[in-house]
């Protein structure tokens, strides 16, 4: 599917953690395509929201390497990004976290990450972890199963 359609109707989009890290860590096989998407973020077309989880997960590679400049990249795009936004894990997101662990089998960072999808009304969730498309309350786009588009299609 094309991302230009996969995206049709999602006005708020949450990120699991590997997109964010094929983009910041520049993975050469998903970067056109995380690109694509964040940039549609970044000029406001859809706002973007990741539990605050992403964050946990992302800076703890750097702080282990101690590679200040990821680590700062990081908590640039998370932190100041203007159309996107970390929400905190709250007791309604964490008893839907239980229930998605309940009934899909999720690992806890997994029922976090789209608990906060749903909690927060996000219209899909990107993530390049295909166990994840259990879930059937919530729009699943999985970047492997995504192409680009070709210029005069993008939207």
């Amino acid at each position: 599917m094309k991302i230009s359609d996969a995206l049709i109707g999602v006005k708020l989009l949450c990120l699991d953690t590997a997109p964010l890290i094929y983009l910041v860590e520049r993975f050469a096989a998903y970067l056109d395509k995380v690109r694509t998407i964040i940039e549609r973020i970044d000029r406001g077309d859809i706002e973007g929201v990741s539990s605050v989880i992403t964050l946990t997960e992302v800076l703890t590679l750097p702080l282990r390497l101690k590679k200040t400049s990821l680590e700062q990249e990081y908590r640039n795009i998370l932190l100041e990004s203007r159309y996107f936004d970390l929400i905190p894990v709250n007791l309604a997101i964490a008893e839907r976290a239980a229930d998605l662990r309940a009934r899909y089998n999720l690992k806890t960072p997994d029922a976090l990450q789209v608990a906060t999808a749903i909690e927060t009304g996000c219209d899909a969730f990107l993530t390049n972890d295909t166990g994840v498309k259990r879930v059937t309350e919530l729009r699943i786009l999985v970047l492997d199963e995504l192409e680009l588009d070709l210029p005069h299609e993008a939207q």
